[in-house]
């Protein structure tokens, strides 16, 4: 039989706690690579679809093609006239002005053939004409003020007013899009 020693069994009790040492620690290296490059992939493939994205954003603002909301649809200029009238009158119910009168103008020589103009003379403070025209200029559809002319709506402009009531003449221009009936 083999006499072992109380310092070989140290000894080999030594190696094999190295051994199990070195062996758990190429273990928790191969799973910290592994989680790494798992990591790696889904952000790889994450950045992939984002610049996909990105791209296709890119391609679609670059066409200049506007939504369908921008557009004045109607089968005839008549009718995209009047519904151009009817979002006037919507805007103004929710600014606080009084409308007047509105009616269509004729297209100018250098208008495009899908153009659409109206003027409009309405009432409104001067806090709601700066709304108005935000809400105008900003929503949909696309409405541009081609003029604004203001001037003191009361009769008796001497006294000052915190707040006066202007009376607003503008006229606005829309882009129509023939839309099948």
């Amino acid at each position: 039989m083999i006499n072992l020693n109380r310092e070989g069994l140290i000894c080999v009790g030594a190696l094999g706690t190295l051994l199990a040492v070195c062996a758990s620690t190429v273990v928790f290296s191969l799973q910290a690579r592994f989680g790494a490059v798992h990591q790696f992939d889904a952000r790889t493939e994450l950045l992939s679809r984002l610049e996909a994205r990105a791209k296709s954003d890119e391609v679609r603002r670059r066409s200049g093609v506007a939504p369908e909301a921008a557009f004045v649809s109607a089968p005839t200029q008549g009718l995209a006239g009047a519904q151009l009238q009817a979002y006037l009158q919507r805007v103004m119910d929710t600014r606080h002005a009084v409308l007047i009168s509105s009616g269509m103008e004729p297209a100018k020589r250098e208008d495009q053939p899908d153009s659409i103009r109206l003027q409009a003379t309405f009432e409104a403070s001067l806090q709601s004409l700066q709304t108005l025209l935000y809400q105008l200029e900003s929503g949909t559809p696309y409405a541009f003020v081609e003029s604004l002319n203001v001037q003191l709506a009361a009769a008796n402009a001497q006294q000052p007013v915190e707040d006066p009531l202007l009376r607003i003449t503008l006229e606005l221009r829309a882009v129509w899009r023939r839309d099948k009936a």
